[in-house]
C-alpha cells in the first residue's frame, strides 16, 4: 500500500474514533445534567484531551451520582461534580466551559 493512502487511511480512522469519543462525552455529560446544546460545544473541545481512562471516570459521574439533575449551568456542573472528577479532566472541564461561554 502507497504510504500517502497508508497515511489517509490512518487519518480517516482517527477521525471516525474521534467523532464516536465526542458523542460519548457529549451523552455522559448530559446523563450527568448538562444540556444538550451545552454539552456538545464541551465535548466538541475535549475529545481529543482525554484518555479512554478518563473517558471511563467521565462516564461514571452520571450514574453514580444517584439524582436526576438537568440543564445544570457550566458552573453548577463543575460545583457538583468537582470532588468526583479527577483534576486533570476538571482543568479540561474548565478551559472547555469558558470556551463555550465565550462562543456564546
Amino acid at each position: 500500500m502507497r504510504p500517502a493512502i497508508a497515511a489517509a487511511l490512518g487519518a480517516l480512522t482517527l477521525a471516525g474514533c474521534a467523532a464516536a469519543y465526542e458523542s460519548r462525552i457529549k451523552s455522559n455529560l448530559v446523563d450527568a445534567g448538562l444540556s444538550p446544546r451545552v454539552s456538545e460545544c464541551i465535548a466538541e473541545r475535549m475529545v481529543d484531551k482525554l484518555s479512554t481512562g478518563e473517558l471511563q471516570q467521565l462516564a461514571r459521574i452520571g450514574k453514580t451520582s444517584g439524582r436526576r439533575l438537568r440543564n445544570m449551568t457550566i458552573d453548577e456542573f463543575l460545583h457538583t461534580y468537582r470532588d468526583a472528577l479527577d483534576p486533570h479532566i476538571y482543568k479540561v472541564l474548565v478551559r472547555a466551559g469558558v470556551g463555550c461561554a465565550i462562543a456564546g
